[in-house]
């Protein structure tokens, strides 16, 4: 196991990088296809994952009450 795998900073990253592809993927698509739905469908869908990278950024930041150490 790297030492990196124990710092949770490291997997926070990744999953910010793999939604911030997808969310790029998603608005790319939008531009892509006709349907009115669909790109309601993917434009919904990417600033949800949005919400998900700001989650993860605030748990890296501490800015959030709920992800401080109690005590």
């Amino acid at each position: 196991m790297a030492a990196n795998d124990k710092d949770p900073r490291h997997h926070t990253q990744n999953m910010q990088k793999r939604l911030r592809e997808t969310i790029d993927h998603l608005r790319a698509d939008v531009k892509k296809v006709d349907e009115p739905q669909l790109k309601a469908m993917f434009e919904t869908s990417a600033e949800v994952l949005g919400g998900l990278v700001k989650a993860f950024s605030d748990y890296e930041q501490k800015n959030e009450a709920a992800w401080r150490k109690a005590g």
